[in-house]
């Protein structure tokens, strides 16, 4: 189920990753690469499968015939027996799942194997989708704390330090898409690569996201400010490339996203009017359509002798029937009832008589 941020959330994230990032550097600094790389790499390898299962998936669906042999399956953990027995895991699948997960095994063996910038881009595009997926940002507030945030967060390590640079080069995991700055010398077996941060993309996203939700909440048929926040997403990026190769300097990402993702949003809202509505907006009870959730649970509250009490009365209240005119009374007594097993003449006769 997604996880909703809130505006203490947001604000506790930049230091939050402060420590995650600087715990990283020092550990990359006391104990061997190698060893460390290794351990995240197979962690990273049973994430990643799992990640771009989940994500192939809608897309698979497509290709199954209608006769496909699909059986559901549910693997159960559970802790301790009788009253005190405890779900550890849950997960409930299918047939079709089981294929996506073979797809993604092969892919996640050539990345172990390999480290190829292919497979390591298909886990990070998956690891992106999934977390735009699970975290919601409850209102465009929340994400101005979030994103304002980690722009200083994001300044402040890759100019004031070389920390966020180290990590990123040093860490060989999927955390980061590399695009290969030398693909037509060398084709797939490029190795000169520039580097866009998973962060980049699932925290501006996220922002992006719930302006979506707020293009649907105005009930106006249009998504003006989804449309005008994914561009600027795009200038943003474009303009960090640019400066990077400018400068030949690594470039903080966020320090020209950030700007732009609430910038232009925020000049459409002012020339339309709606700054009040976007930022009194609260995407918590808010879900996208065609995405059937369970919203709420019926609660049941009382001792069980108390709720059969009450369900014992219900049954022994008279059932009240519903008044009638006297003139369908007349009608429904005049009209003549068919008897079982006499036949036409006796009826209407009897009907005669009745009159």
């Amino acid at each position: 189920m997604p996880e909703t941020i809130t505006s203490r959330d947001a604000a506790r994230f930049p230091i939050v990753a402060s420590c995650t990032l600087l715990g990283l550097y020092l550990f990359f600094k006391i104990f061997s690469q190698e060893y460390i790389n290794l351990l995240l790499s197979m962690y990273f390898f049973v994430l990643g499968i799992l990640a771009l299962s989940h994500t192939i998936s809608p897309m698979m669906n497509r290709f199954f015939p209608a006769n496909f042999p699909n059986k559901q399956y549910q693997l159960l953990f559970t802790q301790g027996s009788g009253e005190s027995k405890e779900e550890i895991v849950n997960y409930e699948f299918d047939t079709k799942d089981l294929v996506c997960l073979a797809l993604s095994s092969v892919v996640g063996v050539w990345y172990l194997l390999r480290k190829h910038w292919i497979a390591n881009n298909l886990f990070g595009l998956a690891f992106s989708l999934n977390g735009v997926e699970l975290l919601h940002l409850n209102n465009v507030s929340t994400g101005c704390i979030l994103l304002g945030g980690l722009f200083i967060y994001d300044v402040f390590w890759v100019f004031g330090t070389n920390v966020m640079v180290t990590v990123a080069k040093s860490f060989e995991a999927p955390i980061k898409l590399v695009f290969p700055q030398d693909l037509l010398e060398k084709g797939l077996e490029a190795d000169n690569f520039a580097m866009l941060g998973l962060g980049d993309i699932v925290i501006p996203g996220i922002f992006i996201a719930l302006l979506l939700r707020f293009d649907i909440s105005l009930k106006k048929n249009t998504h003006t400010y989804f449309y005008t926040s994914f561009v600027a997403y795009i200038f943003g990026l474009g303009l960090t490339i640019f400066i990077m190769h400018i400068f030949k300097h690594a470039q903080p990402a966020l320090l020209y996203l950030v700007p732009a993702c609430i910038g232009f949003p925020l000049l459409v809202a002012l020339a339309k009017g709606e700054v009040t509505e976007m930022f009194s907006y609260e995407s918590s009870a808010e879900i996208l359509p065609h995405t059937p959730r369970l919203t709420h649970f019926p609660t049941v509250s009382g001792s069980p002798a108390s709720l059969a009490d009450s369900m014992q009365q219900k049954l022994s209240c008279p059932r009240r029937r519903r008044q009638q005119s006297p003139s369908a009374i007349y009608e429904e007594s005049s009209t003549p009832k068919d008897v079982p097993g006499a036949s036409k003449e006796e009826t209407t006769e009897a009907a005669k008589k009745e009159k």
